[in-house]
């Protein structure tokens, strides 16, 4: 049987040292807003479009300012990590994860989308609730903000 990749974009958005997590309708765990990148769509315009239909914030990517531009080819954000996920025997998600600083803590999810959203604190992130992965990237992502932060 031949396996089947999607690619994905995932972002951990993060506001005054907390990382906003989702209860994920269908597999009823805490996860980072994200989703399928739609055909001809970038992947970091994917990540920003995720958010705000899950969550209803406008984010600013965190990421290194691109350095090539010319006529020819033009940098685009990079995530910060990129994971292959096995979803099921046949199916994996080839996943570009972004982290992101939010104004704002008050979300305002589109119809349909998050059941449920949480702030997590980096203790919240050490409950049995959380998957091992999600603790780590969350971990990083607000580490990695309040470094920015504190460098501004």
């Amino acid at each position: 049987m031949e396996i089947t990749r999607h690619f994905t974009a995932t972002t951990f958005v993060v506001h005054q040292g907390k990382t906003l997590l989702h209860l994920h309708r269908s597999l009823k765990m805490w996860l980072p807003p994200g989703g399928h990148i739609d055909r001809d769509e970038l992947p970091h315009i994917a990540a920003l479009r995720e958010v705000k239909e899950e969550t209803g914030l406008d984010v600013d990517l965190i990421h290194d300012m691109p350095t090539i531009h010319s006529e020819n080819a033009q940098e685009i954000p990079g995530p910060r990590h990129l994971l292959l996920e096995n979803i099921n025997p046949y199916h994996q998600h080839i996943d570009m994860i972004y982290f992101a600083s939010a104004d704002s803590p008050e979300v305002t999810p589109d119809s349909g989308e998050s059941i449920e959203l949480r702030w997590f604190s980096l203790d919240d992130l050490e409950g049995d609730e959380i998957e091992n992965d999600i603790k780590v990237l969350g971990k990083e992502a607000i580490q990695a903000i309040d470094d920015l932060k504190l460098n501004l």
